[in-house]
């Protein structure tokens, strides 16, 4: 139970970090020290996790120990869903702030007064203190987290030897999407920017970005922009790659190859300009799109060796990426064309819930319901 609870917290921290979805605490508060902190001290007790919870049946100073690190990981994973949530609120804010700032907009700013208080408040005030409030409580619960991991030392555990592995996503595939669940606005946006003809665009293929935190179904979108009939009959060429991390230009070039012409020997080549000539040759003249799904972290040179192929595409191809990070669209030079996703409702999450539990929601009874919905309420709008 705890070892499963450590390991979570972990994942937690770790995509935080990764993401740098913490960025508006790190600027007022300098929060990233304390998550690092955080991530020594759990590491340092997940070592010895597979022994204390061995010795735990027949110790009961070792059951103590584990279900006082039971409890600040429940706490813990409560303060990291309300900091999720509270990074949520300020992009949300972000964007809409740079929508009411575009040319053309005139917006009434507003002040909402606290009558409890002797002074006016601005929502962004009142996030500042739940933010900081937030920050307290993970420096309280780092210090607890410090104090388990040094109480362990007196049980004079045995770590447990841990071989580091390459982190494997699942990987996705192009078949369509067997139910739908919202998103329905935001795909028909991106398809008619996908079949928008521009006399702004300088070259071919124009490049579109759908960025969004995992679980927020940028792969669950694209598939199902990919899959849709006015998609099929406007492009000659549509090919589907789940590129993962690392990237590699040759695996993804082989994907390609693959996926256009699956007979071809050239596919089979470890030679990079073998692979991209024949990328170019199979889509000289032609009007293709290329959906690139969950790009991490390609640098500056790997995508443009990649892109030189996609020029002898017919006029009004397209490439349609997803990822998680927004420095990868800013690296593809996605300006205009880029969709931030922001969280499903709680209606369309219960509905998926019920969809994956294998149960009819609208059979099931009220008390059903309500477990589902808190649960729901959790994710945040993400997938559950």
């Amino acid at each position: 139970m705890a070892e499963a609870l450590v390991n979570v917290l972990l994942e937690r921290l770790a995509t935080i970090t990764f993401n740098k979805v913490g960025e508006e605490f790190n600027m007022v508060t300098g929060v990233e020290k304390e998550v690092k902190c955080l991530t020594r001290n759990l590491e340092a007790i997940r070592a010895v996790l597979e022994d204390a919870e061995q010795r735990q049946v027949t110790e009961a100073t070792v059951r103590h120990w584990l279900s006082e690190l039971t409890e600040v990981s429940f706490d813990m994973d409560d303060v990291l869903d309300e900091w999720l949530t509270e990074v949520l609120k300020r992009q949300i804010e972000r964007q809409e702030q740079q929508g009411e700032n575009a040319p053309g907009v005139v917006t009434t700013k507003k002040k909402v007064c606290f009558p409890c208080l002797s002074s006016c408040f601005c929502f962004g005030q009142v996030d500042e203190f739940a933010r900081h409030d937030i920050v307290v409580r993970i420096r309280e619960l780092n210090e607890r987290i410090a104090s388990i991991d040094k109480a362990k030392q007196r049980f004079t555990f045995e770590k447990t030897i841990r071989v580091p592995e390459l982190l494997q996503r699942p990987k996705t595939t192009s078949l369509p999407n067997i139910k739908t669940f919202g998103r329905d606005w935001e795909k028909n946006l991106i398809i008619s920017k996908l079949l928008s003809e521009s006399s702004e665009e300088k070259e071919d293929p124009r490049i579109i970005s759908i960025v969004g935190m995992g679980g927020m179904g940028k792969t669950y979108l694209a598939n199902s922009v990919f899959n849709d009939e006015k998609i099929k009959s406007h492009f000659e060429k549509r090919i589907w790659v789940c590129v993962s991390d690392p990237f590699e230009e040759i695996k993804i070039a082989r994907a390609i190859i693959e996926e256009l012409d699956k007979n071809n020997i050239s596919k089979n080549s470890n030679e990079l300009e073998t692979l991209m000539r024949c990328i170019y040759e199979l889509l000289e003249r032609e009007t293709f799109l290329l959906v690139l799904d969950d790009v991490w972290n390609p640098n500056c040179s790997q995508w443009e060796e990649l892109l030189k192929p996609l020029h002898s595409g017919a006029k009004g191809s397209r490439v349609l990426v997803t990822t998680r990070n927004e420095n990868v669209a800013a690296l593809m030079k996605v300006t205009s064309q880029k969709f931030h996703l922001k969280g499903l409702s709680e209606a369309v999450c219960l509905s998926l819930f019920f969809y994956d539990a294998g149960m009819d929601q609208s059979s099931v009874s009220k008390e059903f319901k309500d477990i589902g919905l808190e649960i729901v309420k959790r994710c945040n709008g993400f997938t559950p």
